[in-house]
């Protein structure tokens, strides 16, 4: 989904499952970056649709650490253009798949800020 936010930046909405311990750090950043990867996580995957997003959110999340968010953000379009979109299952498992080295000027393209919009509990 693309959306026009001023004159000359298009954004392209994303979403993120995540679990609270991300979620946290992403509050302290005043919701408007994600925070760098764990030695284990080599890559941050932002997810194309909102349905993908809450099946990771509660299908995982909440089995792992109790609770599972959706968050949304926008991201400028041109900027993601270097980033081939991934399928990861059916035809709707569509992510990003975004270096963790890249992930501070990934955070810098960032348009407005990251909001939680689905929350699921154990």
């Amino acid at each position: 989904m693309m959306r026009t936010t001023t004159a000359t930046t298009t954004t392209t909405t994303l979403w993120r499952p995540t679990g609270p311990e991300e979620l946290a750090l992403v509050a302290t950043s005043g919701w408007v970056a994600w925070p760098p990867r764990l030695p284990e996580q080599p890559i941050f995957y932002p997810v194309l649709n909102e349905d993908y997003a809450i099946r990771i959110a509660r299908d995982w999340n909440v089995p792992a650490s109790g609770s599972g968010y959706v968050t949304r953000f926008e991201v400028d379009s041109a900027f993601l253009e270097r980033y081939p979109v991934r399928q990861a299952g059916g035809e709707t498992i569509l992510e990003l798949w975004v270096p963790a080295e890249e992930l501070d000027e990934f955070n810098r393209h960032i348009v407005g800020r990251i909001e939680v919009i689905r929350e699921f509990h154990a």
